[in-house]
Formats: structure tokens, sequence, C-alpha cells
């Protein structure tokens, strides 16, 4: 019996230092099973009734025997009573240090390793100059850079990883459109896939075309042709994936040419855009789309409609796809690049308790005192702006709704917004781009959106690179709003 307890004592003791041991070296695997912890409880619950019946017979036998068992019976209550001391402290040091270590984090020794691993790999990292046999772009459609923190955080963490932001070359894209300050998807995608800045509202033509001028869009010197268009001028198959409308404003601009996002199908188009195509019959009817391989990005959508963790997992989903892709290929020929058309006006709130969910509570405004999220929005829609009239003191106010009070974890909860509008608007901040593989290293600092098709162009030789180039290449464009793939005959 002794040593079945000084076994459990010191198995106990093993696992809480092997358990902090991991949780200085990696915070991205740093939570102890909780399934582990579980059972670590239930065997101290049943161990201390255990003890408690024991203590219960020697005290008996104590009431009924004297001299030597009785020495006896007083030297196991006591060794009982300071082993039950014991174990309950190595318990609770093993609960409080796993709480310390994965959200405090207040050990100097986790903090200094942290930075010299990541001072390591940033001094390992080396310039691939081959040229790209194969590219991956994934476009999260909407993701901007608190899109991605909070499903950095909603993966595994403050500190946890998402698969590309482990990618070793990362930039900024400015997002800004030819005419406006804030893009929408139609003119960003066209920036990235064809090289060239549009007009808001306007996909695969020039900034020559105003947007919903059927008439300026007609010329086709205003056209522009997207990488998509390029592989299959240099004899190379193509293909586009989206979760989204194929002819949605994100994945349009890889084969259409519209002076509006809009004009999906002839229904949706004025009578004066008639002789004008729509994007879907662009699609089935004129070259390359007719040429692309079309399957299946709602990130956008979600945060439209202003449901922060619908579009946070969505990244998440986009986040494992990535993965798949760098399991699938060898950074010695394929470049893989993650990136978004714009942004949102999410925003993450308050001081919230490191560990603590992103999609709960921040804590309580001072001045209404009513709670608020930790993810909140800019501009939303009706059901964003989260106020109800009532009358206070015979006043008539407007009083914010308490967010305790419904499920702000469900997928259909709709952050609070400060400014009401129709739907939730985009943003207008930089996003950030992913990159790894050959020429990777081009991504470097903050650049022009449309940069991104002259390094793909460039790293895969195709297009006004193509020239003297016969070297095998694929390109796969991907995004949760499109795939595009490409590949030499």
């Amino acid at each position: 019996m002794v040593t079945l307890f000084l076994a459990v004592l010191l198995i106990t003791h093993v696992v809480e230092m092997k358990e902090l041991e991991q949780l200085r070296r990696d915070d991205s695997d740093a939570a102890m099973s909780s399934v582990v912890f579980t059972i670590i409880i239930l065997l101290a619950v049943l161990l201390i009734i255990k003890f408690l019946v024991d203590i219960v017979f020697i005290y008996a036998a104590y009431k009924e025997k004297c001299g030597m068992m009785k020495k006896y019976c007083i030297f196991w209550i006591v060794f009982l009573v300071l082993f039950i001391i014991a174990f309950l402290k190595t318990l609770f040091q093993l609960s409080a240090g796993y709480v310390i270590a994965q959200i405090l984090f207040l050990d100097q020794k986790y903090w200094k390793s942290l930075a010299e691993k990541e001072l390591e790999e940033a001094l390992q990292v080396r310039f691939n100059l081959r040229t790209a046999k194969n590219v991956i772009l994934f476009v999260g459609d909407g993701m901007g850079p608190n899109t991605v923190t909070a499903a950095r955080i909603y993966r595994g963490g403050e500190s946890h990883k998402l698969a590309f932001e482990a990618f070793p070359h990362v930039g900024l894209l400015k997002t800004y459109s030819a005419d406006k300050m804030v893009p929408d998807s139609a003119c960003s995608a066209t920036a990235l896939f064809s090289g060239i800045k549009a007009n808001l509202g306007t996909l695969g033509v020039d900034a020559t075309v105003p947007q919903s001028d059927c008439e300026a869009s007609l010329n086709k010197d205003a056209w522009v042709d997207s990488l998509a268009a390029y592989a299959l001028k240099a004899g190379k198959s193509s293909g586009l994936v989206t979760t989204m409308r194929v002819t949605h404003a994100t994945p349009a601009p890889l084969y259409a040419h519209s002076a509006s996002r809009s004009w999906e199908c002839e229904a949706n188009m004025p009578a004066n855009a008639k002789q004008c195509k729509d994007i879907a019959r662009q699609l089935v009817e004129d070259w390359p789309g007719r040429d692309l391989h079309v399957e299946g990005g709602k990130i956008d959508m979600a945060h439209h409609r202003g449901r922060a963790k619908t579009a946070v997992d969505e990244t998440v989903a986009m986040e494992r796809a990535v993965q798949v892709a760098v399991d699938m290929t060898s950074d010695e020929d394929t470049l893989i690049i993650v990136t978004s058309d714009h942004t949102h006006t999410l925003t993450i709130n308050g001081y919230p308790e490191r560990g603590s969910s992103v999609f709960g509570i921040a804590g309580v405004s001072p001045f209404d005192r009513i709670n608020y999220t930790t993810l909140s929005y800019g501009a939303g829609g009706p059901g964003s702006f989260q106020y109800d009239i009532k009358t206070i003191d015979n006043k008539t106010r407007s009083v914010r709704r308490e967010p305790s009070k419904e499920d702000t974890e469900s997928y259909h909860y709709e952050q609070i917004a400060a400014i009401p509008l129709d739907e939730n608007s985009h943003g207008g901040g930089d996003v950030a781009v992913y990159a790894k593989g050959p020429h990777a290293h081009l991504f470097h600092s903050v650049h022009e959106q449309h940069y991104v098709f002259q390094a793909i162009a460039y790293a895969a030789k195709i297009g006004p690179y193509s020239s003297g180039y016969t070297i095998e290449v694929n390109i796969i464009l991907l995004t949760t709003a499109v795939l595009l793939l490409i590949k030499l005959f």
C-alpha cells in the first residue's frame, strides 16, 4: 500500500514537471490534455475517499489494541495525514502551475526561449531563386489582420501560430482601389489577379471603366488579362475553386470583364446595359472562362452579416486547407501565398483575460455598467445595432443590450457595431501576405496589392516574364473564394 501511494505521488510530480517544461518550450503544444487532467482529479478524489476509509479502520484498531499496536496505528495515521497534505499540495501545484504557465507565462525562461527559437528560425531563412514549378495562392475573402488574430486565438491561444503564420516571408498589401479609399472584392481581386487597380465594383477592366458603364466596358483595350488567362496562353490548363458563387466578385476577375459586379446574370442588368454580356455567360461562352475548371469564401459573407464566429471558423477551415497544401508540396519547387482581398471593421476590444474565449465578454463599460464583447464591428447591419429604447426616470433613453444574456459563442450571434448600415462594411486597412517557396522573398515589405500579380508572374515565368523560359510550371490560385490551377503540358 505504501509503495502504491508513493508511486502515485511520484507519477503526479513527474507529470507536473513534464507538463510545465513542455509549456515553457512550446506554447502551441502546451495545453495538457483535459482527459489526463480529469483522470488525475478523479484519482485524487478516489484516493482521498480510500484514505478516509483507512483512517476509520485504523482508528477502530487503535481503540481495541494497545502497546506496540497503538504506536503502529499512530504511525499509520500520521503517515496518511502527511500523505494527503502532500498529495493535495502537489495536485494544487499541478493545476495552479498549469493555469499560470498556460495563461500568464510569467516565467522569464519561457519568454527568452520563445524569442531565441524565433531568432534561430529567422537566421536559417534562405532565398529560393528557382523558378516556381507550382504556385498556390490562397485568398481569404475579407480575411483582415484582426480576423487572422481572432482565428489564431480561437485555434490555439494567443501565442499559437496558424499554418500560414509560420511562413518565412511576410508583407503587407495596400488595398485601396483606383477611385475609393475602401475597396470591394471586385476591384481588389482584379488587382491581385490582373496586376492593375480598378474602380470600385468593376472587375477585369482597368480604371478607364466607371462602375456600371456598359459602353466603356465594351472597349477591349480596357480589358485586362488575369493569371489564368496568361497560363492558358502559355499552353497550361487552369481552374478555380470557390465556396462562393462562381460568378461572385472575387473569382469573376479571373475570367470576366464587367463594369459591374452585380451583373451576374441578365436579370440583374439594367435596360441600357443589355448589349453587355453578364458574368455567367462570360464564364460559359467566352475565353478564358470556358476553359476553367470550376468547383468550390464565406469569411466575407459572415462578416457582412456581423457573425464573427462564423467568419473566424471559416478562416480556420482555410488554414487547414493551407496545411494540406504545405504537406503535399515541397518548398523546392512550390510557391505558396496566403493573402486577402480586403479587410472588415472587426475589432478586438478591451482587456480580456488571456486564455478567455475570443467570442466572450471582455469587461464592463464604466459608463453604462453593461458588459461588452471582445469582438465588435465599426459598422454593421440592423442586427448589429444592439440598442433598445426604454423609459428610465420618465426619460426616453437608448440602452445597450446586455450581451451576457445572449449566447455570444453562437455561430449566429451578431456582434455589436458602432454605426448602423444596411450590412457590415469593408475596412480600408492593409492586409497581410504570407509566402514560402521559390521567390517568396519577393514579399518583404509594404506592397501595392497589384504587385502580387507581378511577383507570381515573375516567380513562375509566365505572362510578361515568360519570354525565353520553357521550364514546366503549375500554378494554383486558391481562395476561400478562389482556386486557380495551371499546369504545363
